[in-house]
């Protein structure tokens, strides 16, 4: 193509076998990742959580234009301000927002307005997404916005159970409080709230079943 510059792919060419136990075991680990509302204090390195963004930071989008951004939130004072704003968010939600059927549906995950966990975990990684860039003053558009942020957050979630960690995709709406307490830029809109960690002594979680592979694909 003009004007674009282009290097061979190199990767490692495996077995047929190889490539099946590969696919095995990852699934084997991520079928054990879940939502966790039950987090430890215990401290997680910045290295681990760079690595983590970094890793999100591999996923495709729509002409490359990676249209995301990712805020460490760490800061005592402001995890105390995300969580007073979002608890009034969810408040309104649990008390009027929500229908009765959304309510109903929640109920096996014993989901409440109360959001602790988000001043208790070390980390809170604030998912922003970019419609557009601003470069000099000039808006650039972005492509396919929604799902390359949904593709990178996907990463995010697997590379976070990878290493060990646990983690919940935390969406009070709306969001809005969270460019304010960060102070982000107008380009910038708030797409996920996860709080990552290790899980908190006696964490449970609801003993829920995934669909099985019949229930979610077909073959033609």
């Amino acid at each position: 193509m003009s004007g674009s510059s282009f290097i061979p792919y190199s990767r490692p060419a495996i077995t047929d076998e190889k490539v099946l136990e590969q696919s095995t075991l990852f699934y084997i680990q991520m079928k054990t990742r879940r939502s966790v509302r039950h987090f430890s204090d215990r401290p997680v390195a910045d290295e681990v959580l760079d690595n983590i963004i970094l890793t999100a930071g591999t996923a495709p989008s729509g002409a490359h234009k990676q249209p995301w951004h990712f805020c460490v939130v760490r800061d005592p004072e402001t995890r105390r301000k995300i969580r007073e704003a979002a608890e009034k968010e969810e408040y309104e939600s649990y008390n009027g927002r929500m229908t009765e059927e959304w309510l109903r549906d929640l109920q096996p995950l014993g989901t409440v307005w109360q959001k602790p966990f988000l001043e208790i975990t070390p980390a809170l990684i604030v998912v922003f997404r970019k419609p557009y860039e601003l470069v000099d003053g000039v808006k650039k558009n972005n492509y396919y916005v929604n799902e390359s942020v949904g593709l990178a957050c996907g990463f995010l979630l697997a590379a976070i159970h990878q290493a060990g960690l646990v983690s919940l995709t935390h969406t009070p709406s709306p969001m809005n409080f969270l460019s304010k307490v960060l102070n982000r830029p107008e380009n910038e809109k708030p797409h996920l709230l996860i709080p990552v960690g290790h899980p908190g002594d006696g964490c449970e979680i609801p003993d829920l079943h995934r669909k099985s592979l019949n229930e979610i694909a077909t073959r033609y």
